[in-house]
């Protein structure tokens, strides 16, 4: 097999992973998780639409992996490796993980790290998993996925507490006319609206959970 085939299998398999690896070591599932939460808060489950939720949640992905990414690019680009064996891409894989551990140790729980470590050492074959350390990524994307979506959740209860309050009082109020035949999520639907807009809730949003990474 030639290098030019070698390569294109490559990169065929790796095309294949990069939506796992994408929403697994970036903050996608955070900023995914939490919007529809939102959503289902607001009580208008098809707006914003999947696309556009997944829209941002890329983009605002995309803007807190940038440092990382210009990172990796800098220290693989300053390498000067020919690619055509396959030591070539497993050194290339070894520089670009740096930062990537770098990145997700600073923002995995550190309770998660010790879990997914501790249960390695129990699980896996006794010559690999002591070999194990909270520095390898099979530790560290686990825990920081977990972390992730363990923070999504916090914030969506957050979320959803003004907007239960509405949905509440709405509720009572009806009751209390006798209107009970009227749907309360047509009468608080436009107040939560309302209140989300006042507050300007989608750049307080954005802003709170770019501002979990700094």
């Amino acid at each position: 097999m030639n290098g030019s085939s070698f390569n294109l299998m490559l990169l065929v398999a790796g095309m294949a992973f990069l939506p796992m690896l994408a929403v697994s070591v970036t903050a996608f599932t955070k900023f995914s998780v939490v919007v529809m939460i939102l959503r289902n808060a607001l009580g208008i489950q098809q707006l914003p639409p999947n696309i556009v939720v997944y829209s941002i949640s890329v983009l605002l992905s995309a803007y807190i992996a940038l440092p990382m990414l210009s990172d990796i690019y800098h220290k693989v680009d300053t390498a000067n490796l020919s690619y055509k064996t396959m030591s070539d891409y497993t050194e290339a894989a070894d520089i670009a993980s740096a930062p990537l551990k770098g990145f997700l140790s600073k923002h995995a729980d550190a309770k998660q790290v010790a879990f997914f470590l501790q249960s390695t050492r129990k699980i896996w074959p006794e010559e690999t998993g002591l070999k194990a350390t909270e520095k390898d990524l099979t530790i560290l994307i686990p825990a920081f996925l977990l972390t992730q979506l363990t923070q999504a959740f916090e914030i969506g209860f957050l979320l959803y507490l003004p907007f239960l309050a509405i949905d509440i009082v709405v509720t009572a109020i009806l009751v209390a006319l006798g209107m009970m035949m009227v749907p309360p999520s047509s009468i608080s639907i436009p107040f939560k609206l309302m209140l989300f807009v006042f507050v300007d809730g989608w750049s307080k949003l954005v802003q709170g959970l770019i501002l979990t990474y700094t």
